[in-house]
């Protein structure tokens, strides 16, 4: 049994390649299987068939077809009910107009921890597909300490991050939507006709925090919970997160100030191609 030449794997004119048709359907059968197959795994699986080859050659062949080594995305437990108003959110917007979604700012809470990404796993996935169940992990709580964090985005670029200091209720969430939303529609210049995208958390329907959306006159569209793939700044905070483990904060007062500072610094134009590329995510 002879090693292949990996320089051969990816022949700009068109030469054979050294995995068989047969060795590459098993390959995407194993991952198609089971998406955490490592690559190891299938180094050790092509030889047995007769062909020795490295990780890399690995790779190119799976990112030949699609696919490519991503870290799971993690979410919570979907529920019947969370999947029947996801599909009706789908629907009933599926057809609106793409710009539509430039006049939406987008809210959301995440939680950033000191040390969140050492647990960081890769499955083999094709795009757009990171929230299918086999491609996602449970959330847990982890961590050597962590901060919350409120922020919203629109196209237009990142709006205020806010730290919640103290457990949310309904109250504390009007308090930060004082201080922090109307300033943000007015620093990303959003205009007449914007609208407001939150989901239907207990502390988002409370009465004080309707009333409160009522007297500013602000417009909501009410998203699916448990649904984050359906709202962008979910990348944005994925974005953030890795900014941030590449400064190693060092403790907590560290972690919060060094949010702040790599919030501010993700380019609009990341913003405006989450908001763009909305429809996709509505036919996933």
């Amino acid at each position: 049994m002879e090693e292949a030449n990996d320089d051969c794997q990816c022949p700009s004119d068109g030469g054979p390649r050294k995995i068989s048709p047969r060795g590459v359907s098993m390959m995407l059968r194993m991952v198609k299987n089971q998406p955490r197959t490592t690559r190891e795994e299938l180094v050790n699986a092509v030889k047995r068939a007769g062909t020795i080859v490295s990780k890399a050659t690995i790779s190119n062949t799976l990112r030949r077809h699609g696919l490519k080594s991503c870290i799971t995305r993690k979410v919570p437990p979907l529920k019947s009910a969370h999947v029947q108003a996801r599909l009706k959110f789908a629907r009933d917007h599926l057809d609106g107009p793409e710009e539509s979604w430039e006049k939406v700012l987008w809210p959301d809470e995440t939680k950033v921890e000191l040390f969140g990404l050492n647990s960081i796993r890769r499955v083999w996935r094709k795009k757009n597909d990171e929230y299918h169940p086999n491609n996602t992990i449970p959330t847990v709580e982890h961590g050597a300490g962590s901060i919350m964090l409120w922020g919203c985005f629109s196209a237009q670029g990142t709006g205020r991050l806010h730290c919640i200091k103290e457990r949310m209720n309904g109250a504390m969430y009007c308090d930060i939507l004082g201080k922090n939303l109307l300033p943000s529609v007015r620093a990303l210049k959003m205009g007449r006709g914007w609208v407001f995208q939150h989901d239907n958390d207990p502390k988002h329907t409370a009465r004080k925090t309707k009333e409160w959306l009522r007297k500013k006159h602000i417009k909501v569209l009410e998203r699916p919970s448990q649904s984050p793939d359906l709202n962008p700044i979910e990348n944005l905070w994925r974005e953030l997160k890795l900014r941030v483990a590449q400064r190693q904060p060092r403790n907590l007062t560290d972690l919060e100030k060094i949010c702040m500072e790599e919030w501010a610094k993700i380019p609009p134009a990341v913003c405006a191609n989450l908001v763009k590329n909305y429809r996709i995510r509505l036919t996933s």
